[in-house]
């Protein structure tokens, strides 16, 4: 008996059942596929340390900002970038949830102090010199993932957000009196 002569002496039900039952699983294995390859751990893992990295910027601006030692000018500045990294978290811990992830928590406010040194801050200056420090290590992180990514909408959030860190960067570069630095390249 050739496989035609099969399939036509099948009942006509066991037939849909079985072709339904296939084009189920094969849509089921598609959609798993589809959701592995839009957020593989890779890129998971990513976005945590960059919702990390986002909170940090947030605890830093927020605690020089109470600190007592920025001008109002600088003040107001520190807080548009604290108000850009709050967006950053947001949009990152966002996509995560949507990965099926649980975002990273920010550390409590003492960590950040003690990690960033923030107890030795004793001028608006050596305020604009740390945030431009760490306004410079965001940028290159941002950039130094965009390759690793697989998802492309990510890689570019990545460099949005990277593109955000270099405008601070400079901003803040600037505002220390820095030169413009003569060769390019600067970020990655």
């Amino acid at each position: 008996m050739t496989r035609v002569e099969t399939l036509e002496s099948a009942p006509r039900r066991s037939l849909i059942v079985g072709a339904g039952l296939l084009a189920g699983g094969l849509a089921v294995t598609a959609g798993v596929r589809a959701a592995r390859a839009a957020a593989p751990a890779g890129d998971v893992q990513a976005m945590q340390g960059a919702l990390a990295l986002e909170h940090e910027g947030i605890a830093a601006y927020r605690l020089a900002g109470a600190s007592g030692l920025l001008q109002p000018d600088t003040l107001k500045v520190a807080l548009i970038f604290k108000g850009h990294h709050e967006q950053h978290r947001d949009a990152l811990a966002n996509l995560i949830r949507k990965a099926g992830g649980m975002p990273v928590e920010p550390k409590a406010d003492a960590a950040y102090v003690k990690e960033l040194n923030l107890g030795a801050l004793k001028t608006q200056t050596d305020v604009v010199r740390l945030a431009t420090k760490l306004e410079l290590g965001a940028t290159n992180a941002y950039a130094g993932q965009v390759a690793a990514l697989h998802d492309p909408q990510l890689a570019q959030l990545f460099t949005q957000l990277s593109a955000d860190e270099a405008v601070h960067w400079t901003t803040l570069n600037n505002a220390a009196g820095a030169p413009i630095p003569a060769k390019a390249f600067l970020f990655g």
